[in-house]
């Protein structure tokens, strides 16, 4: 196992870039799902993982899983249901493996790959429409709550036309 400190810095790097580029983590902490610190408890989150792999020899792939649900579940609430979860874990193991087997190149190549597509990444701010269309719902949600009177009376009650038989008429 490969113990030099510039290359577990690498092999943090490696967890940071494929948990940063996970799309429900960051949507867990765009939504504040994990509270205020949020953004915190990722970058903790990576710190972990890693010391996880490095205090766990031998890791399979589904104990991963499991481990990374679970701080997921505690830490922002959120249960992992979208198929995401194993191909992230798959990702930290390979990661895992490279460094192991002291591919270092390879392993900065995986790096710089995650976080060219982090990076490329664009949410688009709402446009001035939008805004406005939100104003126009939330303008009728409160007309629709004033009570309104009406001078219609209220329909005639259904009459028997035969015995056990009621006509049905169309509004008008």
């Amino acid at each position: 196992m490969a113990a030099s400190n510039p290359s577990r810095e690498l092999f943090t790097a490696g967890v940071r870039a494929v948990l940063h580029s996970w799309p429900v983590l960051q949507i867990a902490v765009d939504n504040g799902f994990g509270g205020v610190y949020g953004q915190q408890k990722a970058d903790w989150m990576v710190d972990v993982v890693q010391q996880y792999f490095h205090d766990n020899a031998d890791l399979q792939q589904c104990e991963v899983e499991d481990f990374i649900a679970e701080l997921m579940d505690q830490e922002f609430d959120t249960v992992v249901d979208d198929g995401s979860l194993p191909q992230v874990c798959d990702g930290l193991v390979q990661a895992f493996s490279q460094w192991q087997q002291g591919a270092l190149e390879q392993l900065q190549q995986t790096v710089n790959t995650l976080t060219q597509k982090k990076s490329q990444r664009v949410t688009a701010p709402p446009t001035h429409s939008d805004e406005d269309s939100g104003d126009e719902t939330q303008v009728m949600e409160c007309e629709s709550s004033v009570p309104s009177v009406s001078s219609r009376d209220p329909p005639p009650p259904p009459h028997d036309e035969e015995a056990g038989w009621t006509v049905v008429r169309k509004k008008k």
